[in-house]
């Protein structure tokens, strides 16, 4: 019945509502009820949605809305948010927060200098942090460097150990990459891998100041916390490693070409952080006087 009522109901027959509900016998509000057919380009869309949510599903309703429009749709964002609710697209897996311990440290800390500072170009701010990803049979440990600025990542390493070598592989790759001015201020956390000596060294020996997030305040260094986020939801949640070897290939894979070139990202105006920074650089360049 609710078939032959849909038929009726998208073709008209040339027939008021009420008719065909009386010819029908049934309700008006059953004729209105029930679903209509869907377009040809509504499941385009809801296609290109399933694929977008797929290939980034740490997205929510509003990035995939950008990426749509970046691959020529014409949709807004309330559209998107009905057609992923009904999809159940909008549910993201919880995880447990449990992973090895952390212990104290007698190591000298800094205060927080990033909470001083908006920066309005790049290298002016880099904000670090580590996390752990769980293999089959051991913990890996990856460390990152991200430039607040533009949301890039210009370094990271990771080790089967939390030793300072693992923080400083991630610092001297970002030092080869970006060669910064004396005058960055690097922030962090407290943790030992950071307030250790050799890693503190290295930053002065660049002209790099050093701060960190007051104890126990991890919304000090909260874009760096939130970068984390991304890497475990859009890379490590989805792979199973098969080894160290693996996962090193990967995540630096998803790292230096997925995030930094295809990933859009809400606080640079929804485009990947590579671009963002070509733009900013053509944009000094156009604005430099001759």
């Amino acid at each position: 019945m609710s078939a032959l009522i849909r038929e009726w109901r998208d073709r008209r027959c040339g027939l008021p509502v009420r008719r065909m509900a009386r010819a029908l016998a049934v309700g008006q509000a059953t004729v209105y009820r029930l679903p209509r057919r869907p377009s040809d380009a509504d499941l385009a869309l809801r296609d290109a949605i399933q694929t977008i949510a797929t290939d980034w599903p740490n997205y929510g309703y509003r990035g995939i809305t950008r990426e749509l429009h970046r691959r020529g749709w014409s949709v807004n964002a309330k559209k998107v948010l009905r057609l992923m609710r009904s999809d159940n697209l909008l549910c993201l897996r919880k995880r447990s927060s449990a992973g090895p311990s952390y212990k104290p440290h007698g190591l000298a800390t800094y205060p927080n200098r990033a909470a001083e500072l908006t920066p309005n170009g790049i290298d002016q701010l880099w904000v670090a942090d580590l996390t752990y990803v769980r293999l089959r049979w051991a913990w890996i440990f990856v460390a990152v460097i991200m430039d607040a600025f533009s949301r890039r990542c210009i370094g990271w390493a990771l080790e089967t150990h939390l030793g300072t070598e693992l923080t400083l592989g991630a610092l001297r790759m970002a030092l080869v990459r970006r060669r910064p001015m004396p005058g960055l201020v690097h922030h962090s956390d407290q943790g030992v891998q950071y307030a250790a000596h050799e890693y503190v060294a290295l930053l002065r020996e660049h002209g790099i100041e050093v701060s960190m997030s007051r104890a126990g305040k991890p919304n000090d260094n909260a874009a760096c916390e939130r970068f984390i986020r991304t890497l475990k939801y859009d890379e490590v949640y989805l792979r199973d490693y098969a080894d160290v070897g693996d996962a090193r290939r990967s995540i630096g894979r998803f790292l230096d070409d997925i995030y930094n070139h295809k990933r859009l990202h809400s606080s640079i105006g929804w485009v990947p952080p590579a671009e963002f920074e070509a733009a900013l650089a053509e944009r000094l360049l156009i604005a430099k006087p001759a």
